[in-house]
């Protein structure tokens, strides 16, 4: 139970004083991941591959995160050795790719969720949907466990290493490791957006303003945008995204993003519950303004929309190294890289204006991200992967691409597995330990 004290006089609804209770401690896993979207499902299958028995904890109801609960339909800067391939090649056999390569490529969510869970399952990685983490065990500096909440109330768990794959950074702050949040030390942050999966009567019909679309994008890159925004201007609708865009992901079903939710701070549930309702709303206004055109627009309907709204700018959680500006426009190098990132710095709008997005003036020369990045550097025993990795607003709004990420996790899972075998900390294991199990960074 607990204690509830009234201090209303003082004009204040008073405070709750939990009380303690003990919980078993399940130890047995070598390594805990936090998250399981791009960079954590990567992580346990990449630590269970490498012998370490694995507990991959989840929020929601299927593995992939921002793929498949955000809906994100899009594969970028994925043209990196190792899972990226492996994934693609997975997803190709089912008919769940759109596009040619491996690189800005849209694929199938549904399919995504069923391979993933392949291949933890075949890793041996022990999974848990449904299941937030609510709490660290700390021994001295050292991360040793988590607590989470779920339908099997309050629970315990022990490892040799955490991994926080969270994309928010939920168990660095947990733990008490510094982190920055947005354009300085706090938000204002990149814009939300809240994916949907649309059909239509015939998507040939909408050529013009899908991407991939047949004649159109070999000439004109962007031109499916401007198409789109247009028709729905003519329709009576401004959406908040002014870069509106539809993918193709098979047959006559389409993904669509186009909305922004601008200066939602991502680790405030009030405002994200309300940047949620707002976008869903908004986006089925967007689809019946156009079905109502008629014509190729007709028959064009919601058929579901994310279950979670896709966040960009969580925390930055510090660690051993920061990835920062001068490293993206530099092209930074270093002995112990994880991944060589290509893509352009990506800032969408912090508030509605004419532009969509911007480079913010920075120009990328492929550039490395370090092992040092993604381990905590106010505590030990705790790793990062994805987005909440060490780096500034700048860099971050590069290197937040999934195909990143996925290396990143590849890494993350590796090191994780090695310093468990070893009995060590992360920042111990030996950089040319970690490189022996991982693709070689493309140095190109």
């Amino acid at each position: 139970m607990g204690a509830l004290t009234d201090a209303r006089a003082a004009g204040s609804p008073g405070t709750f004083t939990e009380s303690a209770r003990e919980l078993p401690v399940d130890d047995w896993a070598d390594v805990i991941v936090c998250g399981a979207g791009p960079a954590g499902v990567t992580a346990a299958i990449a630590a269970a591959r490498a012998g370490a028995k694995v507990r991959l904890i989840e929020t929601h109801g299927s593995l992939g995160g921002v793929w498949t609960s955000s809906l994100l339909g899009y594969l970028l800067d994925f043209d990196k050795p190792g899972f990226n391939q492996e994934l693609v090649a997975l997803l190709r056999k089912r008919d769940a790719i759109n596009g040619k390569g491996v690189n800005s490529i849209s694929y199938h969510p549904e399919e995504m969720k069923l391979v993933l869970e392949e291949l933890c399952s075949e890793a041996g990685v022990r999974t848990l949907l449904h299941t937030r983490v609510a709490s660290v065990i700390k021994d001295g500096r050292t991360v040793v466990g988590v607590i989470t909440e779920s339908k099997s109330g309050r629970q315990a768990w022990r490892s040799k290493v955490i991994v926080d794959t969270t994309g928010d950074g939920d168990v660095g702050a947990l733990a008490g490791n510094g982190f920055e949040l947005g354009v300085e030390k706090s938000c204002p942050c990149q814009p939300m957006s809240l994916c949907a999966l649309l059909t239509c009567d015939d998507v040939k019909a909408l050529n013009a303003y899908v991407r991939f679309g047949d004649g159109y994008d070999n000439f004109d890159r962007h031109g499916h945008k401007k198409r789109l925004l247009a028709e729905m201007r003519r329709a009576g609708s401004d959406p908040s995204y002014q870069a509106p865009t539809f993918f193709p992901i098979r047959d006559n079903l389409i993904l669509a993003m186009i909305n922004h939710e601008y200066g939602v701070n991502a680790t405030d549930v009030e405002a994200v519950t309300a940047a949620t309702f707002h976008a869903r709303a908004e986006v089925n206004e967007l689809v019946r303004a156009l079905r109502a055109l008629g014509g190729p627009w007709k028959g064009l309907q919601v058929v579901a929309t994310a279950e979670q709204i896709g966040v960009r700018d969580g925390r930055r959680l510090a660690g051993r190294y920061t990835v920062v500006k001068d490293d993206v426009a530099g092209g930074a190098r270093h002995d112990d890289a994880v991944v060589r990132a290509t893509f352009s710095v990506d800032v969408h709008a912090l508030t509605k204006e004419k532009s969509a997005y911007t480079d913010m003036g920075v120009k990328v020369k492929p550039y490395d991200i370090p092992l040092r990045a993604l381990i905590a550097r106010d505590v030990d025993g705790l790793m990062m992967a994805g987005r909440c990795i060490s780096g500034d607003f700048i860099a971050h709004a590069s290197y937040r691409v999934t195909g990143n990420a996925v290396a990143m996790g590849e890494a993350a899972g590796t090191a994780s597995a090695l310093a468990a075998d070893k009995r060590i900390l992360p920042h111990e294991v030996a950089w040319p330990e970690v490189a022996a199990l991982l693709p070689k960074v493309r140095r190109s």
